[in-house]
C-alpha cells in the first residue's frame, strides 16, 4: 500500500514539475516503482510513466532498465501526446501472462494513435506462448486465438530497433492502418511448429521499412495484408516459417490494394515457402501491383517462388470459384539456391483475373541434390532474360 500511495503522489508532483521544466527522462523502477522479480505486475507503474512522457511538450525517454525481469498485463499506450518524440529504452525483460490470465485480449503492448515513438534497446518480449501452443495442438475448442506481442494501431513515425521477441502468443510485431514505420534489427525467434506466430505483420499502412532483422517462427515471417503500400524489405535472415508472404487477400469481396512493396537481399532457410503471393479462389475487387523480388538465396526451400490464386484453405466457401484480385507486375531477379520439391516455381493464376506482367531475369534453382527443376503455370503471363532455371514456362 505504502509503495502505491508513493507512486500515486510522485505522478503529482513529477507532472506539476511539468509545467515548468517539461522535459523529461523517466525510470520505471526508482520514478515509478516497478519491481522486477517476473511476478509483480508493472502495468501501473509502465501507464504512469507514459502519462507523464505524454504530458509533457518535449521530448522524454522512458528506461526500462536492464536489471530484472518485469511482468505486465496487457496494457495500450494511448494517443495523441503533446510531444512526438517519445523513446522506450528497453534493456529490460518484459514477460506477458499465461493465456488463461489474458484470454480476451487481441494484442498484449498496443500503442494506438501516437505519433513518433521509438522502442530501442538491447531487451526482449516474452510473450509466454508455450502453454497456448500446447493447447492449440490438442486440439481444444476452448483454445483462445491468442495476443499479438507487440502492436501499433492507427500511429505514425514509428522506429522498432534492436529489440527481441519470443514466444509469441501470436503475431510478434502488428502494423495496422499506420504510416512511417521503420523496423531494424530486430530479432524474433519461435519454433518452427508455434502456430500463427507470424513475425511482422503489417496491413492498411503506407511507408513501411523491414530492415536487418532475423526472424525464427512457426508462420510467415513476414506478412503483408491488404491495404499495405509503398513497402521495403531488405536484409532479412528468414527460417524457420512459412516465408514472406503478401496475402491471403481477397476473403471479402471488397479488398484493399496492395501495391509497390519491394523485396530485396533475404535468405530464406528450410522455410516452407520463399516468396509467395496468395489470393482467395472468389470474387473480389482489388488488385496487387508493383512487386520487385531480387538478390534472394533459398536454402531447402519447400516452395520458392509462388503465386496461388486459388488459395482455398478447407474448401470452404471458394471451391469452383475465380479468384478476382488482378496480380500484376511482379519482377524476379536474381534468385539462386535450392528447393525441397521439385516444382520451384509455381503460377497458378486466375481464368478471369490473370496474372500479367511476370518478369523473371537470372533465376537458378535446383531441387536437392542438383537434381532439374520444373515451373508450373496456368493463366499467368509474362517474359524471361538472362538464364532462367529451370526453363520458365511464361
Amino acid at each position: 500500500m505504502a509503495r502505491f500511495i508513493s507512486s500515486a503522489l510522485f505522478l503529482t508532483l513529477y507532472l506539476l514539475l511539468l509545467s515548468s521544466t517539461n522535459a523529461i527522462d523517466i525510470n520505471v523502477i526508482t520514478d515509478f516503482g516497478a519491481i522486477g522479480d517476473g511476478i509483480t505486475d508493472v502495468n501501473h507503474a509502465f501507464l504512469s510513466a507514459w502519462e507523464a512522457a505524454c504530458k509533457s511538450s518535449e521530448a522524454s525517454t522512458i528506461h526500462v532498465p536492464r536489471k530484472g525481469r518485469f511482468f505486465l498485463s496487457p496494457i495500450v499506450f494511448q494517443g495523441p501526446c503533446n510531444n512526438s518524440k517519445i523513446t522506450f529504452r528497453m534493456d529490460g525483460i518484459v514477460v506477458a501472462p499465461d493465456y488463461k490470465k489474458m484470454p480476451s485480449s487481441d494484442n498484449w503492448i498496443m500503442f494506438y494513435g501516437v505519433d513518433g515513438v521509438s522502442i530501442i534497446g538491447s531487451g526482449y518480449l516474452d510473450g509466454q506462448g508455450t502453454t497456448l501452443w500446447a493447447c492449440k495442438a490438442a486440439v481444444n475448442t476452448n483454445c483462445p486465438t491468442g495476443a499479438a506481442s507487440l502492436a501499433f494501431y492507427s500511429s505514425k513515425d514509428i522506429l522498432v530497433q534492436n529489440v527481441k521477441s519470443t514466444n509469441a502468443k501470436l503475431f510478434h510485431i502488428v502494423v495496422y492502418s499506420s504510416q512511417n514505420v521503420a523496423i531494424q534489427g530486430v530479432n524474433i525467434n519461435a519454433p518452427g511448429d508455434s502456430p500463427n506466430t507470424d513475425g511482422i505483420h503489417v496491413q492498411d499502412s503506407v511507408n513501411i521499412q523491414v530492415f536487418n532483422a532475423s526472424i525464427k517462427t512457426g508462420d510467415d515471417c513476414i506478412s503483408i495484408g491488404p491495404g499495405t503500400q509503398n513497402m521495403t524489405i531488405q536484409r532479412i535472415a528468414c527460417g524457420p516459417g512459412h516465408g514472406i508472404s503478401i496475402g491471403s487477400l481477397g476473403s471479402g469481396e471488397e479488398e484493399e490494394i496492395v501495391q509497390n512493396v519491394v523485396v530485396k537481399s533475404v535468405v530464406f532457410n528450410g522455410t516452407q515457402n520463399g516468396l509467395r503471393i496468395k489470393a482467395w479462389g472468389k470474387p473480389s475487387n482489388g488488385f496487387v501491383k508493383g512487386i520487385v523480388f531480387k538478390q534472394v538465396v533459398m536454402k531447402n526451400v519447400q516452395n520458392p517462388i509462388v503465386i496461388d490464386q486459388n488459395y482455398c484453405p478447407h474448401n470452404t466457401g471458394c471451391p469452383n470459384q475465380n479468384s478476382g484480385i488482378q496480380i500484376s507486375g511482379v519482377t524476379y531477379t536474381n534468385i539462386v539456391g535450392t528447393s525441397a520439391t521439385e516444382v520451384v516455381m509455381f503460377f497458378n493464376c486466375s481464368a478471369t483475373s490473370p496474372c500479367k506482367g511476370i518478369g523473371l531475369q537470372d533465376i537458378k534453382l535446383t531441387y536437392i541434390n542438383h537434381q532439374p527443376a520444373q515451373s508450373f503455370c496456368k493463366n499467368v503471363h509474362g517474359n524471361a532474360a538472362g538464364v532462367v532455371s529451370p526453363p520458365s514456362c511464361l
